[in-house]
């Protein structure tokens, strides 16, 4: 496909923004009572629509309407109708691809062919594979041992039912992705949703809550609440209402919304922030650290859970590696997503982009050395050029925080203990990648590392059937996979006596 200049925006997206934007609330757009929170196009700093501040009071309509669902219509729906109606939406998310993308560019930012791809691509396929678990729910038989009274005879069994009411809260990274694997997995369990997505990026939330309808998900089955997080998604997560949370983002938030959830004894999965190392050792050859050290940090701008924010390049091949690199995002194209030939495009706000200038800021001031990159882009966008440091310390904060942008910091290793341990060096575990020919030292280095995913010769690599989620601080649960059926069905016993 060809770039889509802004200026010819695809009709059927300035239809959706020319509408006056509301809740989605039993399948009808509801207005919002409270204050509106603004919407921008990244790449030009210009306000592109406006959505409604979720009040206490609408978050109470929408997780009524979930829980009438859930006691309804939905109730009575079998696993098949379940699969269909998940198979017919990700039809729909098919049909409306070139439109949800280009949505989803003029919110985020991202490049139009990563919105195609990924956005729209691999939503189709984890709807379509999520649609196939409606159908395949299971639970077990079990022998039992009791021996009272004398002469019963007892059989167990568990059964797989939905928990309930989830409210799930989004990021704003990949807006339209991740409000999919959290309605997917949650209908095909046979939940209802309120979702929150990210109050920079709500459009392709409220675009896929429509489209939902249009495959014949009842009323009150999907529900979507924009809004602030601290005032909207605080309400959400701690509501009495809510059998379920799901959440991915920032560890602090995750923290708060643990805590909330534990208040009411509310189930909760969190995915949240990582600080991934990619480690090359030295038979890599030189042009494959290279690109895979890049596509492991300038993906997205960097604004990924599992970015490869940490580069470790053993000692041999370290210089050679890292000059390489460094020349390699100097000559990075930096502008619109709207143009695929642009290798960087524009970080999702402007608070965003002050947040990682402060870190290169601090990096700097520490005494780091940027041999690319070192601060924000030209033009009005929201732009952080590419940047490499080296000369780190272990301590530094652009080595220990998650910075979510365009930044690597790059470090030499010794051997296999050294790296594994500085590896380890850190409060985050969500994924790393290990490049080498040698399946020796991979296999050793695997169980060595501490993170939910561990990639060998490639990085950020996702599948719907491999389960998705982090060790320590990067999170509690796993998605994808069978293993997301665990997170939307609690497990009951049955005891039959006969």
């Amino acid at each position: 496909m060809t770039a889509v200049p802004h200026q010819q925006i695809d009709p059927a997206v300035s239809a959706f923004l020319a509408k006056p934007r509301g809740h989605w609330i039993d399948n009808k757009v509801v207005a919002g009572q409270g204050g509106k929170v603004a919407v921008y196009d990244p790449a030009r700093a210009e306000v592109i629509a406006e959505v409604p501040d979720g009040t206490s009071a609408e978050v109470d309509a929408a997780v009524a309407a979930a829980r009438r669902a859930l006691e309804g219509e939905w109730a009575a729906a079998r696993p098949a109708d379940r699969e269909a109606m998940l198979y017919r939406l990700s039809e729909l998310i098919a049909a409306h691809g070139e439109e949800l993308a280009q949505l989803e560019t003029l919110n985020q930012g991202k490049s139009i062919m990563m919105s195609r791809m990924l956005e729209v691509g691999h939503s189709v396929e984890f709807t379509r594979y999520m649609a196939g678990w409606a159908t395949k729910i299971e639970g077990s038989t079990l022998d039992l041992s009791l021996a009272f009274p004398p002469g019963v005879r007892y059989r167990g069994m568990t059964v797989r039912e939905p928990v309930g009411v989830v409210g799930a809260v989004i990021p704003w990274n990949f807006p339209l992705i991740m409000a999919v694997w959290k309605i997917a997995p949650a209908l095909a369990c046979g939940c209802t949703v309120v979702l929150k997505p990210a109050e920079e990026t709500p459009l392709t939330a409220l675009r896929l809550a429509e489209l939902c309808a249009e495959a014949g998900i009842p009323a009150g089955v999907v529900n979507v609440i924009t809004g602030r997080g601290e005032t909207t998604g605080a309400a959400l997560v701690s509501h009495p209402g809510i059998d379920k949370v799901a959440f991915t983002g920032s560890t602090e938030v995750g923290k708060k919304i643990g805590h909330a959830a534990i208040d009411n004894m509310t189930r909760f999965s969190l995915e949240l922030g990582g600080k991934s190392p990619v480690i090359m050792l030295e038979d890599v050859p030189v042009e494959m650290a290279v690109g895979g050290s890049a596509m492991s940090i300038f993906f997205n701008q960097g604004q990924v859970c599992t970015a490869g924010s940490r580069l470790y390049v053993q000692k041999r091949i370290f210089d050679d590696v890292v000059g390489a690199l460094g020349q390699a995002a100097s000559a990075m194209t930096v502008g619109s997503g709207f143009d695929p030939n642009n290798q960087i495009n524009p970080l999702v706000s402007e608070r965003q982009q002050k947040r990682v200038c402060g870190y290169i800021n601090q990096g700097l001031a520490a005494g780091a050395r940027a041999i690319a990159g070192g601060g924000p882009g030209d033009g009005p966008g929201y732009f952080v050029k590419p940047t490499v440091l080296v000369d780190v310390d272990h301590s530094m904060s652009v080595v220990q925080e998650e910075i979510f942008g365009p930044v690597v910091v790059a470090m030499p290793f010794d051997d296999l203990d050294d790296v594994a341990k500085r590896a380890n060096d850190t409060v985050y575990g969500l994924g790393a990648s290990i490049w080498s020919n040698d399946m020796g030292k991979v296999m050793s280095l695997i169980p060595r590392i501490k993170a939910g995913t561990v990639w060998v010769n490639t990085h950020n690599m996702i599948d719907p059937n491999m389960p998705f989620g982090g060790f320590k601080q990067s999170g509690y649960g796993r998605e994808m996979g069978r293993a997301a059926i665990d997170l939307y069905t609690e497990t009951k016993s049955v005891c039959i006596a006969y």
